[in-house]
Formats: C-alpha cells, sequence, structure tokens
C-alpha cells in the first residue's frame, strides 16, 4: 500500500469515527434553517410556557425522523443501507431548497397542493430563483456536500440487524402516535382562537406557516403529502352542516341605498389589472387611469388579498362568485369548477339579458379559467393564444387585446348589453428589460440596440404604462363604437406586486411590515359621474361583486357573498386577510389583538373577531361542502 492509499485510509477512518453525525447533520441543519428564515413571522401569542412545549415537541419530531433515517440505514446490510439514506437525504434536500426559493418569493412555506399550478408556474420559476437570497444557496450547496460525505463516509453493516430495525420502526410509530398529543386537546370553538391552537393547527393542516412553526420542517414534510395525497376526502360533519343550514336558513334581499340602480341597464367591463400596485397609480405612470378618477368613484382604501397560490386567480375567483379561496383547508380555486354558486356575477347579468364573456392574452387551459369561467355562468371565455399564432411576444403587450381589431370587435361588437372581463397581462415578471416581456417592450419603444438598462422599478413602471396605453385605447373603442356613454369600467388590481426582487422599491412607497402591503387601486368609472367621488371605506375585492349589483339595481341575497356593497350606509368598511387578521381603517388586529392603530373598545374587538371568524368558516364551509351544489351532502 503507498502512502497516498494510507493517508486515504486513515482519513477515511477518522471519518468513519463520526459518521453517525455526519449522517444527521444534514437534516439538522435543513430543519433549523427553516426556522431561522421565518422567525420574523408572527405566528402565535402564545405564553412563554405554551411556545416552549411547542417548540420541544416539533425538535423531538426532527430527532424522531432522524433516529428513524439513519438507524435504518446503519442496521441494513450492504448497500441497502446507503439506499435508505440517499433517498431520504435526496425527498428533504428538495423540500428544503423548494421551501426556501417559495419563502423567499411569498412569505409562504411551500405545500404540496401549489403543484396542481405547476405549468401555471413554470413561467417565472427563474425570476423567482433571482429572488431568493445568495446566502440560502450557499447554505444548500454546504449541505449537500455534507450529505455527499456522510453516505461516503457510512460504514456498511456486514448483516441486517433486524431486531433493531424492529425496534426501530415500532419506536417511530410509537413516538409519532403520541408526541401529537403532547399538544393538548382539539378545541371547537367559533372564534379566532380556534386558529392558533397548536393542537387545531396540526390536525386540520391548514396553514403552511402555521404548520410548519408548529411541526418543524420533516414531519411538517411528510404530514403535508400525507394531508394532500391520503387524506382529501371531504368528511361530513354533522355541526359544520347545522352551521350552514342556519347561516343560509333566513336570507334577505341586500338593503337598497341613493346609489342603487345608479347604472341599470348599462353596459360594464370588469377591467382587472395586472401587477398594477398603489404606487404605479400616478399621473406619469398613468395618466389614461388617472384621468379616470375625474369620472368615477375612487377607493382609496381597496386590498387585493394574496392567499399564497394563484393569486391572480383569487381575485378573479372572488369578484365573479363573491368567495375567496379557503383558508381552513387546502384545496387549490383553480379546482373548483365542479362546485356552485348561488348568484354568480356572469349569471345575474345573463338573467338580465346580458351577454357575458371573458378575455385574456392566455390560454383557457391556465388555471383552468375555461371550464371555471364556464360554470360560472360566462358565455364564453377567449384567450388570445389559443385563436391566434404570434411570431414573438406581442401578444404579451396589454394593447394587443385592442390593436388585433379581430379580438377587440368580440368585446364591442354586440348587438345587446354585454359584460366584458378583461384580464391585462404586461407588468408581469421578470421586471427587467434584459428578458422576456420586459425586453420586447423596451425594443419597441427604444429600438433594437438602444434599449436601456432599467432596475426593477424603472421596468415595471415602462410596464405599468403600458397597459395605461391599453386604457386609452379601450376608451378610444368605447367612442368609436358609440358605446363610452353607455358603459361602466369597474377598474382594479389583482394583486400587489409580490414578485419584486427589490423589496426596499415596495418599503418607498407603502406598508410592509403586515397586510398592509395589499393595498392596491380600485374605481368605479363612468362618463357620467360628475367629478371624484372618493370613498374612504376600508374595503377588499370580496366587496367589488355586491357593490357592483347595487350599482346596477340587480337585487341579490346578502348573504351569498362574503363581501358587502360598499356604498351602503350600514357598511363601516374592513378587510380580513388569510392569517385572519383585519384591519378597519382605523387598527389593524393580529392574533385577536390589536397591533397597530388606535385602542378599541374590548366588545367591539371581540364582536369583530367573531363576525371576522363567522366570515371566514363561512367561506370556507360552503366550498368544502360544496353547499349550493348539494354534491357532498348528497351522499350523507
Amino acid at each position: 500500500m503507498d502512502h497516498q492509499e494510507q493517508s486515504e485510509k486513515k482519513f477515511g477512518e477518522k471519518i468513519g469515527k463520526f459518521d453517525v453525525l455526519l449522517l444527521c447533520l444534514p437534516f439538522l441543519l435543513m430543519t433549523n434553517i427553516i426556522r431561522i428564515i421565518s422567525m420574523d413571522k408572527k405566528i402565535y401569542t402564545y405564553k412563554l410556557p405554551v411556545f416552549i412545549i411547542v417548540a420541544c415537541i416539533n425538535v423531538f419530531f426532527d430527532l424522531l425522523f432522524i433516529f428513524l433515517i439513519v438507524s435504518l440505514a446503519k442496521n441494513l446490510k450492504g448497500i441497502a443501507g446507503k439506499i435508505i439514506y440517499a433517498v431520504a437525504f435526496i425527498f428533504y434536500y428538495f423540500f428544503f431548497v423548494t421551501n426556501c426559493i417559495y419563502y423567499f418569493a411569498t412569505n409562504y412555506y411551500f405545500s404540496i397542493h401549489l403543484t396542481q399550478l405547476a405549468s401555471e408556474g413554470s413561467g417565472y420559476i427563474l425570476s423567482t430563483i433571482k429572488g431568493t437570497k445568495w446566502f440560502v444557496f450557499l447554505i444548500a450547496i454546504v449541505i449537500l456536500l455534507l450529505g455527499i460525505l456522510g453516505l461516503v463516509s457510512m460504514k456498511k453493516s456486514t448483516e441486517n440487524k433486524w431486531k433493531e430495525v424492529v425496534f426501530t420502526i415500532v419506536i417511530f410509530g410509537i413516538m409519532h402516535t403520541i408526541l401529537p398529543m403532547a399538544y393538548g386537546q382539539h378545541i371547537d370553538k367559533t372564534s379566532l382562537e380556534e386558529w392558533h391552537i397548536p393542537r387545531n393547527v396540526y390536525d386540520s393542516f391548514n396553514d403552511a406557516n402555521k404548520s410548519m412553526k408548529v411541526c418543524g420542517f420533516l414531519e411538517y414534510t411528510v404530514r403535508d403529502i400525507y394531508k394532500f395525497y391520503f387524506h382529501d376526502k371531504v368528511k361530513i360533519d354533522d355541526n359544520e352542516v347545522k352551521y350552514l343550514e342556519s347561516e343560509y336558513k333566513n336570507l334577505s334581499k341586500a338593503p337598497s341605498n341613493e346609489y342603487t340602480g345608479m347604472f341599470k341597464g348599462k353596459n360594464v367591463i370588469f377591467l382587472q389589472l395586472e401587477g398594477i400596485d398603489s404606487f404605479l397609480f400616478d399621473e406619469k405612470t398613468m395618466p389614461n387611469l388617472c384621468n379616470m378618477k375625474n369620472n368615477a368613484f375612487v377607493f382609496n382604501d381597496h386590498y387585493s388579498f394574496f392567499n399564497g397560490a394563484g393569486s391572480t386567480f383569487n381575485s378573479e375567483f372572488a369578484v365573479n362568485t363573491g368567495f375567496i379561496c379557503p383558508m381552513s383547508y387546502y384545496k387549490n380555486p383553480t379546482f373548483m369548477y365542479s362546485n356552485s354558486f348561488k348568484d354568480t356575477m356572469p349569471s345575474l347579468f345573463r338573467d338580465k339579458g346580458y351577454s357575458v364573456e371573458a378575455f385574456h392574452m392566455n390560454t383557457s387551459e391556465f388555471y383552468n379559467r375555461g371550464l371555471n369561467y364556464n360554470s360560472w355562468g360566462y358565455d364564453k371565455y377567449y384567450g388570445m393564444i389559443d385563436d391566434y399564432k404570434y411570431d414573438d411576444l406581442t401578444y404579451e403587450l396589454d394593447t394587443e387585446l385592442i390593436n388585433n381589431t379581430d379580438f377587440s370587435d368580440k368585446m364591442f361588437k354586440k348587438e345587446q348589453p354585454f359584460v366584458d372581463y378583461i384580464i391585462t397581462y404586461t407588468p408581469h415578471t421578470p421586471f427587467s428589460t434584459k428578458e422576456d416581456v420586459g425586453k420586447f417592450l423596451a425594443e419597441k419603444e427604444y429600438g433594437k440596440g438602444n434599449v436601456p438598462d432599467f432596475d426593477e422599478e424603472e421596468s415595471v413602471r415602462m410596464m405599468a404604462t403600458e397597459t395605461d396605453r391599453m386604457i386609452g385605447l379601450l376608451i378610444e373603442k368605447l367612442k368609436e363604437n358609440n358605446l363610452y356613454d353607455n358603459t361602466v369600467i369597474v377598474t382594479y388590481a389583482d394583486h400587489y406586486l409580490y414578485m419584486i426582487e427589490d423589496k426596499k422599491i415596495l418599503e418607498k412607497y407603502k406598508e410592509t411590515s403586515n397586510n398592509l402591503i395589499n393595498h392596491t387601486p380600485f374605481l368605479i368609472w363612468s362618463s357620467d359621474i360628475e367629478n371624484t367621488k372618493e370613498i374612504e371605506k376600508t374595503n377588499s375585492q370580496l366587496d367589488i361583486l355586491p357593490t357592483v349589483l347595487n350599482l346596477f339595481g340587480i337585487e341579490y341575497n346578502d348573504n351569498y357573498y362574503i363581501g358587502k356593497d360598499i356604498l351602503s350606509d350600514d357598511y363601516s368598511g374592513y378587510v380580513f386577510f388569510d392569517d385572519y387578521s383585519w384591519y378597519d381603517g382605523n387598527v389593524y388586529v393580529e392574533n385577536g389583538s390589536v397591533t397597530n392603530g388606535k385602542e378599541i373598545d374590548s366588545d367591539k374587538l371581540k364582536q369583530m373577531n367573531d363576525n371576522i371568524s363567522n366570515l371566514t368558516k363561512r367561506n370556507d364551509l360552503t366550498l368544502k361542502y360544496d353547499f349550493f351544489g348539494d354534491s357532498v351532502l348528497k351522499d350523507k
């Protein structure tokens, strides 16, 4: 044996002494780094003893999984042990990297149910990866190297130690059954407390961030997969069914007010603006949109809140159905086309003799829009790239929605009153003049070879101006087709610019430390509105549908929707978010307590907390049981 071989043997022997530690280390690093990156998230208001108990339990979960993996790897003969370890490491490593990237992009942990949107999100993966902190990739490389080192240095067992293997599996099974009991009992309450009880969080597994905090990374990943693939069937809960029956038992027509029927008989265009954040709503960036304010209801405290998946579709879902994506369980709303809804926006307008059609750049397959829009009651969903072939990215420019004469004729050449639901696209990630639509638009603006190297803010403003030009063309089309004085435009953003990489841009212009970051523009324009009518009541995309229905004099049942008519005299205004926090224009309440704003009477605080809890419960259970369609309850 030469000197080099002897050195390598000695090094291997030294490393071999620590092989158990090396095998454990990558998993310990992964689970603790996941904890560290979300330490700024305020998830609980637990007192210190409860917090310590929760922290200890999820640490025990980590050690239990590491015990299982390493013990099996060490006690199975030869290559079998290494295969066990390699598979476990690759499995967790993939979800570790995915969670880090997704968290830095959205402030939410990844859940396996998001794979249902894999095709929709594939185009944005690169820009999302770019937005991840550099140290995440450095840590990921270190963990990968440690995993490989542990695998290489692992001493092979010369025999299958079946007693140890059986002992490991039995201990794992027993401990995994016992550990959740340490969280305490599941408690059913009709209040915000329900969603902050550790055992409830573990059982329902409805919030990725809370669940990760309670479970720890290793248990969270396995439980997430189990809940999605093997535990997704709706189980009938008699108490929940009775609750829904009581909620919908006494139907009442929404009350009228001074604005009821103001636009009766007019055409209406719902103009959903992709990524138009509140700081883009200025004279320089969007002059046409700002000019609309002169003849509009302008809702100054509007929020298009982000639910963690399908944020664009989330607003479409709310405006068309009056409900929001479920918050207490996982079911992607793009797959709810089999659900039935009472009094959707298109069905109510169709009952009044309107044609109702939707228009967007993207295909009918994207977000399952073709199926969803059909189930809501639309006559037709038109996806531009379904019907027309392009050799370049012209179809991603919002002005093409109007410049494509055949496509725009479908919007405006009508023989009856119409509803057009138009969704824009251009201000979309990546916000850069070096690639994709940003580069394409900049080349059209400045000429090839003269494209400026804009930063993200300059790029997104350029894209927003493209959307604004589309609004200008739309107004011209209305005039050209003698529709200007007989059409209402309901304009709102789908979400704030959460995908922008440089978060300092958002910090310059808006509140970013809590859910008020979801503040976005919303206005309702009509040529016969004299001057600007500024509305200061706090509201969200859930309130758009009942507000529009009242303005058009369309009767509806008040409790068929989660939102309210913003212009109603008896609506004070509020918005709630997917973590059950809420804001009413005066106070911001998180985990049931005021964290920002003025002090509030304790009775009023409790009343509002209970109201928010009831609304979210009604929203989620109605969707869960498909209550209006009764598809689940038929089998009861």
